[in-house]
């Protein structure tokens, strides 16, 4: 009966210390991150400044809908920058048809310009890729692309912006 209540008094410890756990503030957020991505701003910043899909995707690392999409079948030539901070990101001269629904490259412009980070999201694990400067997330890279890297970087559309060669 004792190690019962001893146990009880344990688990409602546990509880009331998780429920205590509040959700960063924005604030706490971008001082947070600021270490690793010198241009984070604020969840609120970035409401302002995104379309609501953009925003639903950067910061809530949400996905598109594949095939629905603007630029999955975008054949045109020119390059594809961050839609939150207009830093070219890909090329289409990389861009190649993955069949998936979304735009595909195998590699970025620059690759300091991306970062990829370990995502455990969704009871899978991948590699997310996010804008360097800013720590928002554009997509995710898997190992199945084509030659020269191999690499399929998975973007969302509303993570991007497209500008055509003149």
């Amino acid at each position: 009966m004792r190690n019962l209540k001893l146990l009880s008094i344990l688990f409602l410890g546990l509880a009331l210390n998780a429920c205590g756990q509040n959700k960063p503030s924005d604030k706490e957020t971008l001082s947070r991150d600021i270490k690793k991505y010198p241009g984070a701003k604020t969840s609120a910043y970035w409401k302002q400044v995104l379309s609501a899909q953009a925003y639903d995707i950067m910061v809530n690392s949400a996905t598109e809908t594949p095939y629905k999409n603007p630029f999955w079948n975008n054949h045109k030539k020119g390059i594809y920058v961050s839609a939150a901070t207009g830093k070219p990101l890909f090329s289409s001269d990389t861009k190649f048809e993955s069949g998936t629904g979304w735009p595909s490259f195998f590699k970025p412009i620059d690759p300091k310009a991306v970062k990829v980070v370990r995502d455990t999201s969704d009871g899978m694990v991948r590699d997310e890729v996010v804008e360097a400067s800013t720590g928002l997330h554009l997509g995710h890279v898997f190992d199945d692309g084509p030659e020269p890297t191999g690499q399929r970087y998975c973007m969302n559309s509303y993570a991007l912006k497209f500008i055509p060669s003149k």
